[in-house]
């Protein structure tokens, strides 16, 4: 079916960056809106397919507002706000943009934990305007939301998690691509989102996991991949993570981990970061010390890493598949410089009966 919501996403100063991850997974991955264009100012004038994978995908980044609705040819539906700052709030500039976007009858869709609809001059804006502003971090009510209740224990399909040693480092990327190649391959795979930019992108069954308040984390996660086991009777089914499970400021992995019990995880992980991104000041774990953490803190294994290729030549790509198989005795590869089969092969050697179901097509 196609898309027929148009949208144009704000990422001043940030696309192609970690700061930018919502703007960068909507460019590479949209079922819910049709991307005219990215404003980004630093980087006018280029393909933003190409400045992500190398690959022209006909999506331009262009300077401002003005330039993207000449594009489109009309006033576009939406304008997503494309960044997930570590303090998601937003600047005197990007409140500037926004306000015109809203002026100009664009509906505004925002990731942020600030809440624009309750920012009296976004909300006046709005009315004014006769447009619509989407918190898409809001929660539920609290009397709607889910505790842990063990139905999990009744999915009885294989659950993957694909964790990271870092926030902002690739997981719902890595989750994406393999929910797409599994599917290409005959299995029928499911995907879980638990972040903003998953459900901006049109999960069907996603929750804002970093919005929730933690008594009900585990239950709203395992509601989720029970709905997707229920609705969908998948061969199997992929959670996107966040932060990482070792990381100071970050705890959602532990829910996520604890919520959806996986009987298998995927190591996320960025070689060359030698700081964790949002923290200078703390060094990197390796995919090692994350492997051991998991591990021991669920009732799971590990069943391969996946590199992130951030600073990396090919030949070092090469390198570090090569060096994290032999360390660590797990399949590895890098999702987006790697033919996805071999993605979906690290998957399929974990589990034995997904792969009497897979056909022999090849995934580039």
């Amino acid at each position: 079916m196609p898309v027929s919501v148009t949208a144009v996403v704000y990422c001043e100063g940030k696309f192609a960056q970690q700061d930018g991850k919502t703007a960068n997974g909507l460019v590479r991955n949209s079922q819910k809106y049709e991307i005219l264009s990215v404003i980004d100012s630093t980087q006018a004038g280029r393909d933003a397919g190409f400045l992500l994978s190398g690959v022209a995908n006909g999506i331009p980044v262009l300077a401002n507002l003005t330039e993207a609705i000449a594009h489109a040819g009309r006033v576009p539906n939406s304008l997503i706000f494309g960044m997930a700052p570590a303090g998601g709030l937003l600047t005197e500039l990007q409140r500037t943009d926004l306000l015109e976007g809203i002026a100009r009858g664009m509906n505004l869709v925002n990731g942020l934990h600030e809440f624009l609809n309750e920012d009296p001059e976004f909300a006046s804006a709005a009315l004014l305007a006769g447009v619509s502003i989407t918190d898409v971090r809001r929660t539920k009510d609290r009397k709607d939301l889910r505790l842990f209740s063990g139905r999990i224990f009744d999915v009885t399909c294989p659950r993957v998690a694909v964790l990271g040693t870092d926030g902002a480092i690739g997981k719902r990327t890595t989750t994406t691509l393999l929910v797409e190649a599994l599917n290409a391959r005959g299995v029928k795979a499911i995907m879980v989102g638990t972040g903003q930019t998953a459900l901006i992108q049109g999960a069907k069954y996603a929750v804002a996991l970093d919005s929730t308040v933690p008594q009900f984390c585990s239950g709203e996660v395992e509601a989720q991949v029970v709905a997707a086991f229920e609705n969908e009777d998948p061969d199997i089914i992929v959670i996107e993570s966040q932060g990482a499970l070792s990381h100071p400021a970050y705890l959602t992995s532990a829910y996520i981990l604890r919520g959806s019990r996986p009987d298998g995880v995927i190591v996320q992980h960025a070689p060359k970061r030698e700081m964790l991104d949002d923290y200078q000041f703390l060094p990197m774990p390796t995919a090692a010390s994350e492997i051991a953490l998991i591990e021991s803190f669920a009732d799971t294994r590990v069943i391969g890493v996946t590199i992130n290729h951030e600073h990396m030549t090919d030949d070092q790509i090469s390198s570090a598949i090569d060096e994290h198989e032999l360390e660590l005795g797990i399949p590895s590869t890098d999702p987006l410089t790697r033919p996805l089969d071999r993605l979906v092969e690290m998957v399929l050697m974990a589990y034995p009966t997904l792969a009497e179901r897979a056909t022999a097509t090849l995934v580039e």
